[in-house]
């Protein structure tokens, strides 16, 4: 066993562990990779953070974040061992303000968790990861997540107003601040939001709040064919209404969801969920004219739902879209690509050529409003063939996104998953500059190693 091991364990104690069981349980994320760390260290205060840092930086320990272990990309997966830190018991919140409309946390609340408190005060946090009940507003940070209502109110970054940071040797780093504006210096807040742990450990986050919508409604429609209804996105979303979350799952999707589910769903090969907030008057003619709209292009199923309860009543079935995929018995290879919006016809017409072309199931749902579509390879992993064909999928799916000037990731970052398509992602200058900043604030590397800088 290595010193440092001891040393550590020494020093924490009951804070850290090396127990095999242990290992085991922080080797990997939502992704289908994994591999142990030598130890696995649970902070308990910004000062353990900071000593643990110390520590490390004069050892050349590797030191690898962990949020809730949700991330679909491999982005927590210790791949050259070393430290996993996992922020579960820095959970607390340390603070509602309601006059500043903020909230100050640490990188251990769940997202949730602090969606229904700050709810309790009329005061509303709109990032909506789908695991929202799962994963923790550090990893929501580390990767800069989003969720369906992203269409109206934005991702992560745009709720993040400042930042506690721990850098690679232990020094701490406040950036941003708790005011809406400020335009002090660069926006080194924005740098670590979404850096994926490889710039400087997150111990506290002052998030933006906002007047929580008194009232809500949604559209929920099946139509006959997915053509019917990407034309129908396409005109929501010119309409001059913009609704606050628009959903879209095709056949293979619902199908999964209808043996994973004792809800009924209606079966046909295409669904759309529209849901638009704000005062009750506005949103009872708002959905009023998103009725008229949908049913102009003739869907076999439709409903609306008025108010909180009769919405969350429609969001059980997508959100439970990924659970009964992964039901299912194939791997899930969720690729959150993104397209500009007059791409999204082309990228659901995309997933169903690969489906044809390398004889693979591909379930596509997710984020039509921003083009963020959730492309999913259903994959028999046991098969070699199979695997080969899967990541022949993924370089079409990719090449294709970006040569429509999209993303290969919207929401769930590099991590090791889309390492191979890194390069082609950014240009060589753009990857240089991630460099030189890495570099600069970790020196050694010990950050996070492994991954995509």
């Amino acid at each position: 066993m290595e010193l440092w091991l001891e040393q550590l364990k020494e020093r924490f104690t009951d804070k850290f562990s090396y127990r095999k069981d242990i290992l085991e349980k922080y080797a990997k994320d939502a992704w289908l990779f994994s591999h142990n760390p030598d130890g696995v260290f649970f902070p308990e205060s910004k000062e353990d953070v900071i000593e643990l840092m110390q520590f490390a930086y004069s050892k050349g320990v590797y030191v690898t974040a962990r949020g809730g272990g949700r991330g679909y990309v491999g982005g927590a997966v210790p791949v050259k061992g070393g430290v996993v830190i996992s922020f579960e018991r820095m959970n607390r919140i340390k603070e509602i303000h309601p006059v500043d409309s903020v909230a100050v946390v640490e990188p251990g609340v769940i997202t949730g968790v602090l969606q229904e408190k700050v709810k309790e005060m009329g005061l509303f946090y709109p990032p909506d990861p789908a695991s929202i009940m799962e994963c923790t507003v550090g990893g929501n940070v580390a990767t800069n997540a989003g969720g369906p209502r992203c269409l109206k109110y934005g991702v992560t970054r745009n709720y993040v107003l400042g930042l506690e940071v721990i850098l690679a040797d232990g020094s701490v780093a406040r950036v941003g601040g708790r005011t809406i504006k400020n335009k002090t210096g660069f926006d080194l807040t924005g740098l670590f939001v979404g850096s994926e742990g490889m710039l400087g450990l997150v111990t506290e986050i002052t998030l933006r709040l906002i007047s929580k919508p008194p009232f809500r409604a949604a559209l929920s429609a099946y139509f006959e064919k997915m053509d019917q209804a990407i034309l129908c996105i396409n005109h929501v979303l010119s309409s001059g209404i913009m609704p606050s979350a628009l959903e879209i799952a095709d056949r293979f999707t619902l199908n999964c969801a209808r043996e994973f589910t004792q809800e009924e769903i209606p079966p046909f090969d295409a669904h759309l969920l529209l849901e638009v907030d704000g005062s009750e008057a506005a949103v009872n003619a708002d959905i009023d004219f998103f009725a008229k709209l949908v049913r102009s292009f003739s869907p076999r199923n439709l409903s609306k739902a008025l108010g909180e309860e009769q919405c969350e009543k429609l969001w059980q079935t997508r959100r439970l879209f990924s659970a009964s995929l992964k039901a299912s018995g194939l791997t899930k290879l969720n690729e959150d690509v993104t397209v500009p919006r007059s791409r999204l016809a082309d990228l659901i017409s995309l997933g169903e050529h690969l489906q044809k072309e390398f004889n693979l199931t591909v379930a596509c749902f997710g984020h039509a409003g921003d083009g963020n579509i959730h492309v999913n390879l259903m994959v028999d992993w046991t098969k070699v063939e199979n695997r080969n064909k899967a990541e022949k999928a993924l370089d079409l799916l990719f090449d294709s996104v970006l040569a429509w000037n999209g993303s290969i990731t919207g929401e769930h970052g590099i991590g090791i998953a889309k390492l191979p398509w890194w390069g082609k992602a950014l240009s060589r200058e753009s990857r240089l500059v991630h460099e030189k900043i890495k570099r600069c604030l970790d020196p050694k590397g010990i950050l996070n190693p492994g991954k995509f800088v």
